[in-house]
Parts: structure tokens; sequence; C-alpha cells
């Protein structure tokens, strides 16, 4: 039997531990993408990077090992060692387990930037293609020969140096992941019309994410050295400073745009750190760890806002992350590393053009031939879930998986989309969603007896509205009837009173029938007035009463209704004083019943004024430009807490009613309904003993400017 040497057994305890540290970075991409997503799609993402490491595993045994690490073709891909057997020697069987983690790393990545829109199927294709084909290639072009210090990949022989992945897992990751939510699009909502961020459902099973991973970066980068040597304990400590400078920059840098520091660009950030230092953490030392990591930071925030501006949609910022910071790492080697590390006797700028090489090699491989593929099977199988699957979410659509939470949310969401609140929602009484349900339930319970109150409620109005509407008719009917009956007769009276004090057919007899028949016409007048105003009340009300409209001459109407007062001024020797202003423009409206209203305030105006008072009669044109009328006396006015009650219909003021100044109690309140019929408004001052001011405003559209004459 032979021994081997005991250091051969460290090397394999060292990969081996190594290898366990990467596999355990699958946990934490699944809580982190799970995190990143809204709960409904949340059982779809663990499901894609367990099944995704399946495929990976399988596929990495079967064809990708060979592939990768088999006797190179002129270097450009391996051609032996196909379903691998263990190998010579247990290092090797140790090499090809550490591998397979790292293949399962690189597949796994797409998973987060194609969240909640991708097929299942869709994506077992995607990733079996990346861990079939593209992964191994790349690998064999960069790493082909290392295992045993000898470089057959072409890359290789350039001198291309990727020590830990940042090409080889993270680029072509991160190639197939652009390539991918290109062919698929973005999530519904996502720019609609305009970015909108779509917060993650559990940030802190997220963050918890982000240590899982950053505790199998150590064996990322630490077990890249293949064996236990003096260069490991550097390359852990370049793999948290790193990622400290990345989070860090990521803290300042959101404190600063957005005013608080957002969870999910610092978290990313941690990660652009890393995967930044991946490619040189041999080659640097600890500043150079920083600056790297800081630059990361940096490089991923660039990344996500142009993204947004192209509205490409990441779910998770894996291409940023994975991409974008692979690229930068993959070229600080040569920017930052230190040159006597390199062990290829290259200048910095021979290095730097041979990584930019390596860097569009992958590249185009990645993207071009992933993009490629996926456009055609997207042609032939669509790769995205339909659009009422991702509204309800793909646990359910896509696997049939519900949590309580989101069984509750999928039903309140079917009573909003149907308007069917009248059941109360499923309760699962040990959960936390169950608490929700219930006290969901007392809303309802609540909603819908108020919803009732309020029916009873409108219903009860509907039914007054009805019997008011039939009330109003009723009375205007009878009004109409009634002031057809009442004016024939009246007006006979009157007119038979006016022949008889005219003494028509000869002599009264006697001094006192003429004092009746005063009377008489007085009261036959006050009736008829009393009819008339009763009816264009009933009117207006009913929405009958129309305008005559044409251009008055406001001047002329307002003279034309002070010469009719002009006997009852005469008779209680009142002083009667008009100011109208000159040359005022035409009015829009109706002359009849403009002439009514200024009869109605002036003819109440002289009726209240005690004798020898004074009656003011003012029509003017406002700065605005509108018509107010005026009309005022010194007459017995009205106290301020009855003025509400003379604009009613029928509203005497208490204790003015006698003989000479009873009125029908319907003149202001028709003046104003006529005035309000113009679309002007009626303002009432009065102070007891001191005189009654009615200012009346015609609204600026009723004046005729076309005609307005300039002074």
């Amino acid at each position: 039997m032979t021994t081997e040497p005991a250091t051969q057994y460290l090397d394999v305890v060292w990969l081996s531990v190594a290898a366990i540290l990467v596999f355990l970075m699958q946990a934490g991409f699944a809580c982190l993408e799970s995190g990143l997503v809204r709960a409904k799609n949340s059982i779809n993402v663990v499901i894609k990077n367990l099944v995704d490491f399946l495929i990976a595993a399988l596929s990495f045994w079967c064809l990708g090992f060979a592939l990768m690490f088999g006797d190179s073709w002129f270097g450009l891909v391996g051609t032996s060692g196909f379903l691998f057997e263990g190998g010579a020697t247990p290092w090797m069987a140790t090499f090809f387990f550490f591998q397979m983690m790292f293949c399962g790393t690189a597949t796994t990545i797409v998973s987060g930037a194609v969240a909640e829109r991708m097929r299942f199927a869709g994506y077992f294709i995607c990733a079996a293609i990346l861990s079939t084909l593209i992964y191994p290639i790349v690998g064999h072009w960069c790493w082909a020969g290392l295992e045993q210090a000898n470089p057959s990949g072409w890359l290789a022989k350039l001198g291309f140096i990727d020590f830990a992945g940042s090409t080889v897992v993270h680029s072509v990751g991160g190639w197939i992941s652009l390539a991918a939510v290109l062919v698929i699009g973005p999530r519904a909502g996502r720019f609609d019309p305009e970015p909108k961020e779509i917060e993650g459902h559990n940030l802190p099973l997220a963050v918890l994410g982000v240590f899982l991973l950053w505790v199998g970066w150590f064996g990322f980068n630490g077990g890249s050295t293949l064996r236990i040597n003096a260069t490991v304990p550097v390359i852990l400590i370049n793999t948290v400073l790193a990622p400290v400078a990345g989070g860090l920059t990521a803290v300042v840098i959101t404190w600063v745009l957005h005013r608080k520091p957002k969870v999910g660009i610092i978290m990313n950030g941690v990660l652009a750190g890393l995967v930044g230092i991946t490619a040189p953490c041999h080659v640097v030392g600890p500043t150079g760890a920083v600056v790297i990591g800081a630059v990361s930071g940096v490089v991923l925030f660039v990344g996500m806002w142009m993204l947004e501006r192209l509205r490409i949609d990441d779910a998770v910022g894996a291409v940023p992350v994975h991409l974008f910071c692979g690229v930068w790492g993959t070229l600080a080697v040569a920017l930052i590393g230190r040159p006597e590390m390199w062990g290829n006797g290259h200048g910095r700028w021979e290095q730097f053009v041979t990584q930019v090489t390596g860097v569009a090699a992958v590249g185009a491989l990645s993207f071009g031939g992933g993009l490629a593929l996926l456009l055609l099977i997207n042609r032939f199988w669509p790769l995205r879930v339909s659009a009422e699957d991702e509204r309800i979410g793909l646990n359910v659509a896509e696997h049939g998986a519900n949590t309580a939470l989101l069984r509750l949310l999928m039903e309140m969401d079917q009573q909003r989309r149907d308007g069917d609140f009248s059941r109360p929602v499923q309760v699962d009484a040990e959960t936390e969603a169950g608490q929700i349900a219930t006290l969901y339930n007392r809303v309802l319970e609540r909603v819908r007896v108020e919803t009732r109150r309020r029916e009873k409620a409108v219903q009860d109005m509907r039914i007054a509205k009805e019997a008011a509407e039939e009330a109003s008719k009723a009375k205007s009917h009878f009004l109409a009837s009634m002031s057809h009956e009442l004016r024939t007769p009246l007006n006979a009276v009157i007119g038979f009173s006016e022949m008889i004090n005219q003494e028509v057919f000869g002599p009264l007899g006697h001094a006192r029938y003429r004092e009746y028949i005063t009377d008489i016409h007085s009261s036959g007048t006050h009736l008829l007035t009393l009819i008339n105003d009763l009816l264009d009340l009933s009117k207006i009300e009913a929405r009958k009463y129309e305008l005559d409209e044409q251009d008055v001459d406001i001047a002329v109407v307002a003279l034309s209704a002070a010469r009719f007062i002009q006997k009852p001024i005469h008779d209680k020797q009142l002083k009667f004083n008009t100011q109208i202003t000159p040359n005022l423009p035409p009015l829009r409206g109706d002359e009849r019943v403009l002439r009514q209203i200024l009869l109605n305030l002036l003819s109440n105006a002289v009726k209240f004024t005690p004798r020898g008072g004074a009656v003011e009669l003012k029509v003017e044109s406002e700065p605005d430009g509108r018509i107010a009328i005026t009309v005022s006396d010194t007459g017995i006015g009205i106290a301020r807490k009855d003025l509400a009650r003379v604009m009613e219909p029928f509203g005497q003021v208490p204790g003015k009613a006698n003989p000479e100044t009873q009125g029908t109690g319907l003149g202001l309140p028709l003046t104003r309904s006529l005035v309000r019929l113009h679309g002007g408004t009626l303002v009432l001052r009065s102070e007891v003993n001191e005189g009654t001011t009615v200012t009346i405003r015609l609204p600026l559209w009723r004046v005729v400017r076309k005609n307005r004459n300039v002074a």
C-alpha cells in the first residue's frame, strides 16, 4: 500500500472544505433572491435555485468537466474525461468536486435576474445551456491545464489571469442573465409608464443571504489556490476588505443621492466588492483590495442606473453585480495587481490588453451565443409566463404552491376585482395571516353594515325626493289652475272699481262709497300681485321659467322703473335720488324681468320708508366690469336676526306688518330668484330704524363688451 505525502492530504482537506463553503453559496443565493422578490414568487425562486444546481451538477459530471479540463483541442475545448469516474488521485477527485460547485454558482446567478416572469421549463433550458456548454468552454479557455501548472486553454496561454472566476464564473452568469432579461422583457409595471421600484417581501432574509454568500466566498477565493500555501491568509483578508469597501461605498452613495441608506443597494455593494476581488485576490495586498472594493461599489451604482435608463429589468441586480463588477475585477488584475506576482513576464500594458481580450472573447461567446440560443428557443417555446400567471404569482401558476399569506392576498385581490364583498375570506387560525384575515373579515362586516345603512338612507331619500317632486307638481298644477280661476274675477273687480271710481255712469251718491271703491281696488290689486308672484315662484322652482333674452339698456330700464313709483314718492314726500353711470354697456337679459326686479326693490323701499325719508337708486359699472344695481332707503329697517326670514316666501318681519307697510311676503324671495336666473347675486344689508340697502351684481358674462364705450 502506497503512502501519500501528508501535504497532499492537507491539500485535499483544504480543497474539500473550500468546496463545501462554495456549496453553501447556493443557500446564500436562495435567501438573497427569495427575499428580494415578492412573496407570490418566493417559492418559485428558491426551487429554481435548487433545480439549477441539480442540472449543473449532473451536466458537469457528464460533460462539463471533460469539456473544461479534458485534453485540449486547439485550446478551445476539452475532449476527454466524460462521465468522470474519480480520477487517478484523491486530490483529482476533490478538484472535480470543487469545480462542480463553481459550475453550480455560475448557473444560479441567472435565476435572480429573470425572477418573477420566466417559465420554470424555460429556466431549466437556460440553466442547461449555461452549465453544459458555455461555462465549460469558457472555463477551458481560461483554466484548462492550471491544475497541473501547464496551461492549455488559448486565453491561459496568452497570460490571461482570472484567479477565482470574476470572468469565468461571474461574468458568464452575468452575460447570460443580460441576454435572458432582454429576451423576456421587464416585469409588468416595472417601467409603466415611469420606472417604479418593486420592493422585495423579506429584506432580513436577503441580508442573511449576503452573509451566507460572504462565508462561501472564503472557499471560493481561498480554495482557488487549489492547495494550502502561504498566499491563503492574504487572500482571505482581501476577501474581507474588498466587500467591506464596496458596502461602505454603497452606503455613502445611496445616503447622498437618496437621503437614506437603501438596503438593496448596500447589500449589492457588498456583493460587488466580493465579485471585484475574485480575479485579482492573489496579486494585490489589503490596500489594493480596498481600492478594488470601493470602485466596485461605484461600478454597481452606475450599472444599476444605466439599466434603469435603458429599461432593462434585473430583479435582484445580478447584471451590475456579477457582469459589470466581474469585468472590473478582471481588468483590475492589470490596473492594480502587482506585476511580479502575475508569473507570466508581462508588463502592465501588455497584461491589460490580455485582460481586455479575455473579457471581450468571453462576452462574445456568453452573450452572443446565449442570446442567439434563447431567441431561438423563445420563438418555439415562449420563455415568459402569461400576464395572468405573472399577476397571480409563479408560486401558484408554476408549482401550485401557496402560503397562508399569499392565499389571503389572492382572496382579497379577487374580491377587489369582482367587487363582491359579501362573503368573508378564509381564516387559517394558527398563522400570522389568520390574524390579518380575522381583522379583515371584521372590517368587511362593518363595511356591509354601513353599506346597508347607506343604501336604506339612499332609498329613503329617493322616496322622499319622489314624494317632494309629486308634491311640487301638484302645487304647480294647483297654482296654475287657481291663478287662472282667480285672475279673471279679480281683473273684473279691479276694472269695475276703476269705472265706478271714475264715475263713468254718473256721480256717486255718498263720499263713503268712493272710499269703499278705493279699498276694493287696492285689495284686488294686492291679490292679483300675490297670485302673479306665486305663479312666478312656482315656475322658477319647477325650472319652467324661461328668460326672453336680448341686449338691454339697463339705464333706460332703471329710469322706467323709477317713473312707476313717482306718485307714492310724491304722496309720502320722500326724497328720491338716482345715480346712473353714463354710457353703461348693454346687458344680455330679459328686459321685463329686470324691470320687475327694480320695481320690486323700489316699491319695497318706498313702502317701508316713513314720510319725509329718502330713497336712492344707483346703477354703476364696478372695477371688474360687472354691473351693480343698488337700492337704499332710510326706512324702518330689519333686525339682523330677521334678515334670513324675509328672504323666505311669506316671511313677514315680526311687528312690522300693519296696513301701511303690509306686503305679500314674496317680493324679496321672488326678486332673489329672478336675479339668480340671470346668474347674479343679491346682498341685503339692514339696520333697525336706519334703513335697508339691497345690492344686485350681474355677472361679467352678461355684459355685452363689444358695445362698451371707452371714456
